[in-house]
């Protein structure tokens, strides 16, 4: 399995193109769009910490983190859809602990919609525990937290 590299402002057309494809599913579920697309990525890109996993032709994974004073958030994580199945999403999750360990933090939060459940089952089963539930107008909001 590839590792993780630091992503140059050159991978912002693969990022952006793997997101679109990742966050597919979920807008049909959500009846609204991703929270992960309804920014600028060139905009966010010096603020948090972009993390690739390179495939063949191109990006299999892509994670998102931003280092705060008290945890470090996953804003996203993302595979390919034709990468699923091969434990990218599974590496990039190890991946942010070692991170934030790396970075002086033992906490992670993140975020995901209520409706899916598959997602907030996948985090459950790696540790991440239910923290709050937040009404954004259009959407449920379920907010995980791990203490590493």
């Amino acid at each position: 399995m590839t590792a993780l590299r630091r992503a140059a402002r050159d991978d912002l057309p693969a990022i952006v193109a793997l997101q679109w494809a990742a966050y597919a599913k979920n807008r049909a579920i959500l009846g609204v769009e991703p929270l992960p697309l309804m920014v600028d990525y060139a905009e966010i890109f010096p603020q948090y910490e972009f993390w690739v996993a390179d495939g063949a032709q191109t990006l299999d994974g892509v994670l998102i983190l931003q280092p705060r004073v008290d945890d470090l958030l996953i804003w996203s994580i993302a595979s390919a859809p034709a990468s699923r199945g091969r434990g990218i999403a599974n590496m990039m999750l190890a991946f942010a602990e070692v991170r934030a360990r790396e970075v002086g933090l033992r906490c992670i939060r993140l975020y995901t919609g209520e409706k899916l459940v598959a997602n907030i089952a996948w985090y459950r089963r790696h540790g991440y525990l239910h923290e709050s539930t937040e009404d954004l107008g259009d959407r449920m909001c379920v907010n995980l937290i791990k203490k590493l």
